[in-house]
C-alpha cells in the first residue's frame, strides 16, 4: 500500500516506473536499468544535509518528489518529521538483549541463485542490488549480521509498509486466543456500520485471512485504482480544496462494495487490514497504538517506541503505517520464532503463534496467481512458505521483510527503499538469499 503521503505527480511517477518494469517482465523484454544504489544514496546526494539544507536538497511534505526514489532513501527513515503520527510506547522495562554472536557471518560467503535468471550471487550483492536500508540476522537469538545504509541508524524507526499488516494480524490472533475476539462472528457484530457494504455478510476470519470479495484494486500502475481513493481518504494524498470524497479511513471503508464470494480465494487488499484494525479497536476498546503497546511492544522488550501514521482524525493506518527500528523488528521476529516466549515468559500466546506458522489454505492462495510464491499460503496477515524449513514472512512494498525460519533457528529483518514498489522487484533476489542464509546458519 502507499503508506506515505504522495501528491499527484509522485503518484504518476511511481505508476510509470511500476508499469514500465512489470510490462517488461510480463512481455519478456529486458526492463530498463535500475538506478545505481551507491550513486543515489543519501550520502552521495546529500539529502537534508546542512542547517538549513540547500534548497535543492530539501525534502518537505508539500514537495511530492520526497516520495519518489532516490529521495525515499531519506523519507522512509524520517516519516515522523513529515506527517502526523501516534506513539507506541515501549513500556518502562529494560530492553531485551540482542547479543552479538562470537562468530559473525560473512555475507560474501553465502551464495544463492536468483529466481528466474539463475544468476549466481552472494548475500552482499543482494543487499546492494535491492537498495537495503538495514539488515539484521539473528541465529539462535544472537546477531550474526547487522548493517545500515540510506538514512537508517540503529536508533531510528523506518516505515514498515505492509509489514504493519502482520502486526495487526498477530494482534487479532492474540485477541482470539485470549477470548476477546470471535473469528467466526460476522464483521457486523463489531462494526454495525459495515452492514450494506462488502463486509456486511463476511466473517472476522475471512477478513483476517484476506478471503474477502471486495471491489478494490491494489494496482499501483493504475492511477484510477481504488488504492489511491483509499490514500486520499487517509490523508496519504492531498485531498485538495474541491475534494468531496471520504475524508477518513472510516468513511472510506463504509463505501466499499462486494465483488465476488467471500472465503473462496485469497486476494491481497489493504482495506482488509484497515477493517481488521477497526474491529480490533472495537473488540479491545483501545486504539491500535495502545493495543500494540500493551499486547506486543511492552512484552517483547522493545528498545525504542514505535509509531503509526494517522489520518486527519488520528486513526492509525493498520495497512501500512507502522514505523519501528530494525532491532525492535528483530525482537518481534525472535519472539515469534520462539513460539511467543521472551526470557522464558509467554509474551505472545503460543496458540496465536502456532496458528500463524501452520499457515492457511494453499488452494485459496494459489488462485491469486503469485508466480514467485508457489505452494505458499496466507494466515492472519502473514505469508507462509510451507518450505522444508517451515519459514513464514511479513512483507511490505519497496522491500520490507521479517523472515522467520524455525528449523534453522533464524530470523532475518530488512528495511529497504527499492525504486519498485511491488515485491516482484525484490523477491527474485531476497527470497533465495534469505533461504540460503538460513541454510548456511543451520549448517554451522
Amino acid at each position: 500500500m502507499p503508506a506515505f503521503r504522495l501528491a499527484a505527480t509522485a503518484v504518476a511517477a511511481l505508476c510509470a516506473a511500476f508499469m514500465n518494469t512489470t510490462t517488461a517482465q510480463s512481455s519478456g523484454v529486458t526492463p530498463a536499468p535500475l538506478p545505481d544504489p551507491a550513486a543515489t544514496s543519501v550520502q552521495a546526494l546529500g539529502w537534508m544535509q546542512g542547517f538549513p539544507p540547500p534548497p535543492d536538497r530539501l525534502i518537505t511534505f508539500d514537495d511530492p518528489r520526497g516520495n519518489v526514489y532516490p529521495r525515499t532513501r531519506w523519507t522512509f527513515s524520517h516519516i515522523r518529521e513529515l506527517v502526523p503520527t501516534a506513539n507506541v510506547w515501549r513500556g518502562p522495562g529494560a530492553a531485551q538483549a540482542l547479543p552479538a554472536a562470537a562468530t559473525p557471518v560473512d555475507p560474501r560467503q553465502v551464495r544463492f541463485k536468483a529466481l528466474g535468471s539463475g544468476e549466481d550471487l552472494d548475500f552482499e550483492q543482494m543487499l546492494a542490488r535491492t537498495y537495503t536500508d538495514g539488515i539484521l540476522v539473528l541465529h539462535r537469538g544472537q546477531v550474526v549480521l547487522e548493517r545500515y545504509a540510506g538514512a537508517l541508524t540503529p536508533q531510528r524507526p523506518h516505515l514498515a509498509m505492509s509489514v504493519t499488516k502482520s502486526f495487526v494480524g498477530t494482534l487479532a490472533a492474540i485477541l482470539v486466543a485470549e477470548g476477546q475476539l470471535d473469528p467466526a462472528a460476522p464483521v457486523t457484530r463489531y462494526l454495525p456500520e459495515m452492514a450494506g457494504t462488502a463486509y456486511g455478510d463476511a466473517t472476522v476470519r475471512q477478513v483476517m485471512d484476506m478471503t474477502i470479495g471486495v471491489k478494490y484494486s491494489e494496482d499501483y500502475a493504475n492511477p484510477k485504482a481504488e488504492v489511491w481513493d483509499y490514500a486520499r481518504a487517509g490523508g496519504m494524498l492531498p485531498q485538495g480544496p474541491d475534494y468531496a470524497g471520504p475524508k477518513t479511513f472510516y468513511d472510506f471503508l463504509k463505501t466499499l462494495q462486494k465483488d465476488g464470494a467471500h472465503g473462496d480465494a485469497f486476494a491481497y487488499k489493504t482495506v482488509n487490514a484497515e477493517v481488521l484494525a477497526w474491529i480490533l479497536r472495537r473488540a479491545s476498546n483501545q486504539s491500535l497504538a495502545e493495543l500494540l503497546s500493551q499486547k506486543i511492544w511492552q512484552r517483547i522488550g522493545a528498545e525504542q517506541d514505535a509509531y503509526f501514521m494517522v489520518d486527519r482524525v488520528g486513526t492509525e493506518s493498520g495497512g501500512g503505517g507502522l514505523n519501528t527500528t530494525l532491532r525492535d523488528l528483530a525482537r518481534f521476529g525472535e519472539a515469534m520464532r520462539n513460539g511467543g516466549r521472551v526470557n522464558g515468559q509467554q509474551a505472545i500466546p503460543a496458540a496465536a503463534v502456532a496458528e500463524i506458522a501452520r499457515g492457511g489454505e494453499r488452494a485459496a492462495f494459489a488462485k491469486a496467481g503469485y508466480a514467485l510464491l508457489p505452494g505458499w499460503s496466507y494466515k492472519d496477515m502473514w505469508w507462509v512458505t510451507h518450505n522444508d524449513h517451515g519459514a513464514y514472512m511479513a512483507r511490505g512494498i519497496h522491500g520490507q521483510s521479517i523472515y522467520i525460519d524455525p528449523k534453522a533457528e533464524t530470523v532475518i529483518v530488512r528495511y529497504a527503499a527499492h525504486p519498485i514498489a511491488a515485491n516482484a522487484g525484490n523477491d527474485p533476489l531476497t527470497l533465495p538469499a534469505f533461504h540460503a542464509m538460513a541454510s548456511a546458519l543451520m549448517a554451522r
